[in-house]
């Protein structure tokens, strides 16, 4: 059995948060679909208002805490990653976009993605494609055809409607085909690993002796 992790981030403010409610039923529709396909599941949510300090702090000095390098590892290093934000003036809203400022800009390259978004009217949807989408392309991480975007009306106690559920379970199908055409993740980058031998740093790259 092939083991998988999925990374899901939340970046909802309040609590309860739709956000969240979004994130967990995307998330829970692609460990199941992951599940059936014959894969073993290690899911990690991440809800970014409990980093949002470390989150500055970290835009401020440059260096993570050791609760957001957990985090920022966890997310860089899954097979697959689920981002979901509320809009707010029709964009992401700035915890959402401050983390993913503070990875690194080759940490989410060919990653599959699977995006999603809240608000308070359905008006607000297209923010997916005008700001998040490019957001992750500039990223070049890999983002499913299918985003999810809920408004207030596509929830029936705490249920997604018929027309939402269809479309989390079409956007989960989308990002367990992308995981599966990947090898399983090694997990994040090793800052530190050599990229070069020691000939090529020396500007040597054809095995010669040094003299």
């Amino acid at each position: 059995m092939t083991r998988r992790t999925l990374a899901v981030v939340s970046a909802g403010l309040s609590q309860p948060s739709s956000t969240r409610l979004l994130a967990d039923q995307l998330a829970a529709a692609t460990r199941d679909e992951l599940v059936r396909r014959g894969s073993d599941v290690e899911l990690h949510v991440v809800d970014l208002r409990e980093y949002a300090h470390d989150v500055v702090n970290n835009m401020l000095t440059g260096f993570a805490p050791a609760a957001l390098r957990e985090v920022v590892d966890t997310v860089t290093g899954a097979d697959g990653l689920i981002a979901v934000t509320p809009i707010f003036s029709a964009s992401y809203n700035g915890l959402f976009k401050s983390f993913f400022d503070v990875l690194d800009s080759e940490s989410l390259v060919d990653r599959p993605v699977l995006i999603g978004a809240t608000g308070g009217t359905a008006r607000h949807s297209l923010a997916l494609e005008h700001a998040v989408r490019p957001m992750f392309a500039y990223l070049r991480s890999v983002v499913v055809p299918t985003a999810v975007f809920a408004a207030p009306e596509d929830w029936s106690d705490g249920t997604a409607d018929g027309a939402l559920r269809a479309r989390i379970r079409r956007a989960a199908g989308e990002l367990t085909d992308q995981i599966e055409r990947r090898p399983p993740a090694t997990g994040p980058a090793d800052p530190f690993a050599l990229t070069t031998d020691f000939l090529q740093m020396l500007g040597r790259g054809d095995g010669a002796p040094v003299s």
